[in-house]
This record gives structure tokens, sequence and C-alpha cells, in this order.
């Protein structure tokens, strides 16, 4: 049913429940959607290319191999939250927040992906002629999902007429809102029904088992063996991950997880433990130590920036204090102080280094707020990696060896474990950055309980207050200079931890590697954004954010110069589809989106 109501000049009321973007019949929109979905599952059996020169192999009939794989995952969900929206007998589980939301995403997601393969097989083989049967099957399957999803139902919203007065630019702004208004109700997803009681045992198990589905994710992730194969995950990965998103699916373990928040929490780092003994040698495990390191420097900053609001873009400075100091006191030949201290005393005058700059720069500076403190910030991190420059007993006295920097920091070894020599454990080989994962994974978790602690502490509290808003935070007693030195301080007494890790995994600590932007991280920019991507004032939201933001340029290493220009846009786009981060804060969240149920959200947060 259809209804217009002109109210007034200026608004009009459509409830048209009846069609989606495509004016098809719910019934075979949602049949269409459902069927594709299966079809283009059952392509990935079939031969897209007669050629093996396209990295994969998509030549054999009967057995996936490469971007198959990823279309045949995106194929299925699409098929199950068909079938679930059926009300088929044990999918129900599957769609506690609705299945259309979850239909078009997954739907959109496959099709992405498979064309993106079509396109880059006729692209680098030279032309369409290199397609078998099975690749015209996989595009008229994939778009025939695409199109009956999109027939699927969505409850419009109420749209306001532009203003008589208003200029040719402002009826465009004001019709470009009402569109994007539009869209995203197309994919609202309604709050998910309240889970049925299960014994706790159940619960641990369903937590375990997610945990390791993304400890899988993750591995198919970081050991994508060409760029095309990394391309497709990145589109598979997302848009499933906002289908199961839709489907109530990730509220329902959230909900788990905070139930059990220390099972959660062990058996996410044991998750992380399994990864390196799933390599044969230390190319991804070397990826993998470097995605830690940065990722666990990025929580640091969510301390300064996620929880006490102060924006800080010369972080990756106290990285480099740690890494500094830990490679002039561990026995390194370009150290001119001859010492070499064992590795445990060697991270505890890194951690305590960067405590001291942390307060040395934080005392006269933390009086300023907002852009002011920014600038001041930036500085002292160029001001860091010049000094690191000239240090080299020509433009200043001779501690760093200047741009060279401190080589030949020799390996960990801890309580008689050479960190740097491959060892056998239990029929396992774990070679040297294998090793370096254990450590650094070590590092993380104290790093993440001190998070959790400290945010969940009286000073937490004040740092939130401070964050919300400074004057009234001190109108109620608190020391607002104080509260942001202790943020300050803890915060790059953290980043001296990694960084005195980072000084032995590379071997060589250098002044280029602590700038404020470029196209590898890490860098003061990118964990800025690791901050702001994966969800200000979370643990796992800078973990996530931090992985990503690592991960993304060293796989497409083909975007050459232009990766700063598609990491902006990248980041622009996703600020404006989800602007509290990809695992937000829920006070952040309700800050953002007014659309939320205010109440019920805050007393999920106070609990």
């Amino acid at each position: 049913m259809t209804t217009n109501t002109a109210e007034s000049t200026d608004t009009v009321q459509n409830t048209d429940t009846a069609r989606g973007f495509i004016a098809l019949p719910e019934k075979t929109g949602r049949a269409l959607a459902t069927a594709g979905g299966a079809l283009t599952a059952v392509s990935c059996f079939l031969s897209w290319t007669w050629t093996s020169a396209f990295p994969g192999d998509l030549t054999v009939y009967g057995y996936p191999g490469g971007m198959q794989w990823l279309v045949l995952v995106g194929g299925l969900l699409t098929t199950l939250f068909g079938l679930a929206s059926y009300g088929v007998k044990g999918l129900g589980w599957l769609t506690p927040g609705g299945s259309d939301a979850a239909i078009k995403l997954a739907a959109l997601g496959t099709f992405a992906t498979a064309w993106y393969t079509l396109i880059a097989i006729t692209s680098e083989l030279g032309g369409i002629v290199n397609l078998e049967p099975g690749g015209y099957v996989l595009g008229v399957t994939s778009l025939a999902a695409l199109t009956g999803a999109l027939a699927l139902p969505f409850t419009r919203p109420v749209l306001e007429g532009p203003d008589p007065d208003d200029g040719p630019w402002d009826t465009f702004k004001h019709n470009a809102g009402n569109t994007w208004t539009t869209v995203k109700s197309a994919f609202a997803a309604k709050t998910p029904a309240p889970a049925r009681a299960l014994p706790a045992w159940t619960e641990i198990l369903i937590i375990a088992a997610v945990l390791g589905l993304v400890l899988g994710v993750f591995t198919y992730g970081i050991t994508t063996p060409y760029q095309e194969l990394f391309m497709g995950f990145l589109i598979t990965a997302g848009f499933g991950f906002g289908a199961v998103h839709k489907a109530g699916l990730v509220a329902r373990f959230t909900a788990l997880t905070g139930k059990h928040r220390n099972i959660a929490l062990i058996g996410a780092f044991a998750a992380a433990a399994v990864f390196p003994l799933t390599q044969t040698d230390d190319q991804y495990a070397t990826l993998g130590v470097n995605i830690l390191i940065f990722a666990t420097v990025a929580l640091g900053l969510n301390i300064v920036v996620g929880l006490t609001g102060l924006l800080d873009l010369g972080y990756v400075a106290f990285l480099g204090v740690g890494a500094y100091t830990a490679a002039l006191v561990s026995g390194s030949p370009n150290s001119p102080f001859g010492v070499h201290l064992p590795f445990w005393a060697a991270l505890i005058v890194g951690a305590l280094a960067s405590m001291v700059f942390g307060v040395l720069i934080g005392a006269p500076t933390l009086r300023l707020r907002g852009d002011y403190l920014a600038i001041v910030t930036l500085g002292f991190g160029e001001i860091f990696r010049i000094s690191m420059n000239n240090l080299d007993g020509v433009s200043g006295p001779d501690l760093t060896n200047g741009p060279n920097g401190i080589a030949g920091v020799p390996n960990v070894d801890l309580f008689g474990f050479d960190f740097g020599a491959t060892h056998s454990i239990g029929g396992l080989v774990i070679g040297r950055f294998a090793n370096y994962f254990f450590l650094m994974l070590l590092i993380t978790l104290i790093v993440v309980m001190v998070f959790r602690r400290s945010a969940e502490s009286r000073i937490g509290r004040a740092w939130v207050a401070i964050r919300e808003d400074e004057t009234a935070a001190e109108a109620m007693g608190i020391n607002g200079f104080r509260v942001k030195l202790v943020a300050f301080a803890l915060g790059a007494t953290l980043a001296g931890l990694a960084g005195a890790v980072q000084a032995h995994v590379n071997y060589t600590v250098t002044p280029d590697q602590y700038v404020f932007a470029n196209a590898v991280p890490p860098n003061s920019a990118f964990l800025l954004a690791a901050v702001v991507l994966g969800g200000m004032g979370t643990i796992s939201g800078p973990l996530v954010g931090g992985s990503l933001l690592f991960l993304i340029p060293n796989k497409l290493g083909f975007l050459g110069d232009y990766q700063l220009l598609t990491f902006g846009i990248a980041l622009i786009i996703l600020m404006r589809l989800r602007p509290e981060g990809l695992i937000p804060n829920r006070r952040n969240q309700l800050e953002l989106h007014a659309d939320l149920d205010a109440p019920t959200v805050l007393g999920k947060a106070g609990a």
C-alpha cells in the first residue's frame, strides 16, 4: 500500500513499503535473490577462464580456486539469508535483526567480487574472449541475485521538500540529503529480538567458534599471495561483515562477549597465538609481528585521543624514543654507551624514557586545547625526527649515528631463550619472527589490560569527563591538567614498550621510520586514522583499525604513489558511512546517530 499525503508545501510523507529500488514484486525479488545466490555459488565449480595465466588457476571444473572461493562464500551467505527470510526451520537464528538488509549487502558484495574478477580477467588477459562459459554464468547469476535483493521492500523515511527560497546549490544539497536518507533506510536493520537463554558452556563454545572463524579469516587475508585475491578478500570481508552485522549476529556475539569478558579476552589472545603456528615460513609471521606493533601503539594512542580527547599528531615520536633508547642500551656496536642490558631491562628503560618525554612535552603544552595542542604535538614529532638526524657527530653530538641510525641491534635473549634462533617445540618449527610474534602478543596483552583497568577506574572516568566537557569537569573538581598529563604519560609509556620490541625485530632504528605521514605505516597520521577508523574509546577498535591500515598498504603495492590518495578517499567514504568507527563506543555512536534509541543504548552502556 502506498500513501502520499501532502501535509504542506514543504513536507511529503511516503510510507511505501511494498517496493524496493527495483519495481518487482517482493516474492519475485526474494526468490530471485535466493536462487541467484545459490546459482552463483554453483558457478564457482565451473571454469571461468581457459588459461591459468590469471592468478589462482580458474580453469578447473568441479573445484574452486583463488577468487572462486570468495565468490562462493558470498553466494552461500546470500542463499542462507534468503532461506532464513522464508522461515526455513533451523535458520531463524541467522537473522535476529531481520534478513532483508543482510540479503542486500551479501548480494551486493557477491556481485562486486564477481564482476571485479571478470573485469580483471578481461583486462589482464586481453579481452572478453578469455572468459569461459562459467564466467558468463557467474556474471548473469550474480546480477540476478543483486536485482532480486534490490527489489526487497524497505520502510521509506519522511522526506521534507525543498525551501522555495533556496538557490540551485541549496536545492541540490537538499535532494542529495534526501537520497542518502532513502539509501540508508533501504539497508537499515531492525533491533535484534531478545536472545534465548543458553547454558554458559554453550555460550563459551559459541565464543570459541567465532574466534576460530575470525582467526581463519585473518589468516586467509594476511596470506593472500597476489593483489587481485587480496582486493577480492577486502570486498567480500567488508560486505560480509556488513551483512552479518545487519542480520543482528554481531550484536548477539557482542552481548555474549560482554557476559564472559575474561573468557573472551583469553580466547582472543589464544586464537592470535595460533596464527604463527599455521605458517611454514617467516614471510607472513614478519607481517604479523609488525601489525601487532602498529596496532598496540594505536591502542596506546587511544588513551590520549579516544578516552581523553587530546589530538596528538606527533605520537609516533614516543614509539621512536622507546626504540632508540632500547637500541642504545642493548649492545649495538653503533651505540656510544657500550652498554648491553638484558632485554627486560632495556624494555623498562625504553618505556621509562618515553614516559619522561611524555611528561616533559605534556607539562608545558597540555594547558592548550584543540588545534593549538595538535600543532604543538605535531611540532614535537618533527623535532624528534630532526634531532635524531642531527645527532651524528657533525651537526651535533655523536649519539644516534644520524640518518644511518642505530644498526646491529642484537636479538632478544630472555632467560636463555634466543628469539633470533629457530626452535622446534612439539614437532612444530618456530622461526625468528614467530618468536617475536609471541613476545609482541604478550606486550599487547599487557597494554590491553592497562587500557582496560585504566578506562574503568576513577582516572578513566575523569578522562571521559575531560573529553566531553573540560570546563564542566573542572567545575566538578577534576584537576584537568593533572588528569591530561597522566593520560599523556601513560600513552607515551605504552608506545615506548612497543618501540623497544620494534628495535630488536627490525635490527635497525632510523629517523625516517618516525615521520608524520608517508605511504607506509607506522606514522602519526596512520596511527590517528587507526584509532578513528577502528573506534575511539574501545579496546578492539584500534587493534582492528591498526591491523587493516598496516596490512592494506603492504598488500596493495600496485597503487604506488596513489596510496595516500586512495587511503584518503576511502577514509572519507567510511567516515560518511560510519563516523563512529568499525567497532564503536556506544556513547560515541549515540552522539553521531540521533535516530538510535537513547535510553536503551545508554542503559546497555551503563551495564
